[in-house]
């Protein structure tokens, strides 16, 4: 798959990535054994940015060293000062510039089934409205990516011409494309999941008749349209205006039922394509990071209104699972002596977590290993999406809960027992155990921590808090943040290459969203 990719992207890195002495690039850039992008049928561009997108948001850099450790699920082992919202410059473009190259992917996905030239060999590979829905849908996913991390950003959309939306067109003359505003995106993006469901033909068989490792059927990219419509709605209701009759319509099209339903990337079993953190984590080897004390404790019952979490034991191996390999093979026995499970205490300095790390536990096998699943998006979210908007329905919040556990492989006692305490649906409540389900899912745990203020458990620049290992007597340390911050970061800022190659738009969206600041608050934010 990634071998794959990399040839696709060399045909389209020119056309996403802004460049001096334009001029000289024709004769320059002529690879006379490259394939023509029409010559590739768009199930190869559709599949191949899927993984990439994930591969590329979710590493131990583009997540791991930058909202992975702000929503508190890790903690550094090594680099402690990203965990203090010093993140790298290089991993915040890459970031950036990595999700505007898969979704010109998923645009060529839709170019190739809309030419008249290309569209009717595309359909051989699947019916044509089909991989378009799926194309916008994905389009959809990845813009909302960029908007909930950084604000006004250049936007694409397939459905609408507005002059604002200049992104994906630098052979239209946008080669320095305007920053659309955060209210048009949000609003655009509803639209087109909207009529993204509308179009899906759901009586085919499948979507791609080959490479489609998302969706398989129609009738499950529908519901996953509708889903991403129901999070976007709810995150920006009260805000963006229609959203509350988005989040009706998209209910009652139909959202996911089941964990049947769940949408992620499942990587190969093996050294060739594994998961991002397997890959990182052991044959890079970048054994940087440990489950976070305050995930731990919140999952032990030390921390919030819960008891014991039997997803603790699923999610972190135990401190007798001392080395990477014994994580690696499995071959370690989950137990319920909670003493086995410790967290690397977060917010400390480099120079302590040396001190600190011995007797922490590593993530689970579950997590590291090759075949892992990275989600988009999973049933349980949409039942504690449903909850909120049910007037905090307690039905579907446990529902939620049971469909995170089980997803998890929790045994069914387990579970009985722990949904049976789950009596009072509220906010606090409802987005605190939706934190937990989204365990490894960062960036949506990030964007509804700033949107709600829960969990309320995650530590504070400026608290004190307790060591697992005395340092030189002391017991506790300040946890102090880098930047001058007193809270989690409210947004990433702009990577700074922008400033070189489109410097009058991105001084002009600063402007607009009132400041390229860590601590500027999207529209929708409330913490």
């Amino acid at each position: 798959m990634k071998k794959i990719f990399i040839s696709l992207l060399s045909i389209t890195a020119l056309l996403t990535t802004t460049v001096s002495c334009s001029d000289q690039l024709e004769d320059f850039n002529v690879n006379p054994n490259a394939p023509a992008v029409n010559n590739i049928p768009g199930y190869a561009f559709f599949n191949n940015a899927s993984v990439f997108l994930m591969d590329e948001s979710r590493g131990s850099f583009s997540s791991g060293r930058m909202a992975l450790p702000w929503v508190q699920y890790s903690a550094q082992r090594n680099y402690t000062e990203e965990d203090r919202f010093q993140f790298r410059e290089t991993t915040n473009q890459s970031l950036y510039q990595n999700y505007y190259l898969a979704a010109k992917d998923f645009k060529t996905v839709i170019d190739l089934n809309t030419d008249a030239s290309t569209k009717d060999v595309n359909s051989a590979y699947g019916n044509n409205k089909n991989q378009i829905a799926a194309a916008r849908v994905m389009l959809a996913y990845t813009f909302l990516q960029l908007v909930d991390a950084y604000g006004d950003v250049p936007y694409y959309s397939y459905g609408n011409d507005d002059p604002d939306f200049q992104a994906l067109k630098l052979l239209d003359g946008f080669e320095k494309p305007k920053f659309a505003s955060q209210l048009k995106i949000y609003t655009d993006l509803m639209k087109e999941l909207k009529e993204a469901s509308a179009m899906i033909v759901t009586s085919e068989s499948s979507v791609f008749t080959n490479g489609d490792q998302l969706f398989e059927t129609p009738a499950k990219l529908k519901k996953f349209a509708n889903s991403l419509r129901l999070r976007i709605a709810t995150r920006v209701k009260g805000v963006v205006p229609g959203a509350e009759t988005h989040i009706t319509e998209a209910i009652a099209s139909g959202v996911m039922t089941s964990n049947d339903d769940n949408v992620g990337v499942t990587y190969e079993a093996n050294d060739v394509n594994p998961s991002p953190f397997y890959n990182d984590f052991f044959l890079s080897n970048r054994t940087d990071f440990a489950i976070a004390n305050t995930f731990v404790d919140l999952l032990k019952g030390d921390l919030g209104t819960f008891g014991v979490d039997p997803r603790l034991q699923k999610y972190a191996a135990p401190t007798t699972a001392s080395s990477k390999t014994t994580v690696q093979n499995n071959a370690y026995t989950e137990t319920d002596d909670l003493s086995k499970y410790v967290g690397m205490p977060y917010g400390i300095t480099s120079a302590q977590a040396a001190g600190q790390r011995t007797g922490t536990s590593f993530w689970s096998y579950n997590v590291l290993r090759q075949d892992y699943t990275e989600i988009l998006m999973e049933y349980a979210e949409v039942e504690f999406l449903l909850s909120e908007n049910n007037g905090f329905n307690l039905t579907n919040y446990r529902n939620g809960v049971r469909a995170s556990m089980e997803r998890w492989g929790v045994s069914t006692a387990k579970i009985d027992a722990y949904v049976a305490t789950l009596n009072t649906a509220n906010l606090q409540n409802v987005i605190t155990q939706k934190y937990i389900a989204l365990f490894m899912q960062p960036y949506e745990a990030f964007a509804e921590y700033r949107r709600t203020g829960f969990p309320n458990t995650l530590l504070q620049p400026g608290g004190t808090y307790k060591l697992n290992n005395p340092v030189n007597g002391a017991t506790t340390y300040t946890f102090v943040a880098l930047n001058g911050l007193s809270t989690v970061p409210a947004r990433f800022t702009y990577p700074v290459n922008l400033q070189q190659i489109n410097s009058e738009n991105v001084t002009a969206a600063a402007s607009a969203i009132g400041g390229d600041e860590l601590n500027t608050k999207l529209i929708w934010a409330k913490k």
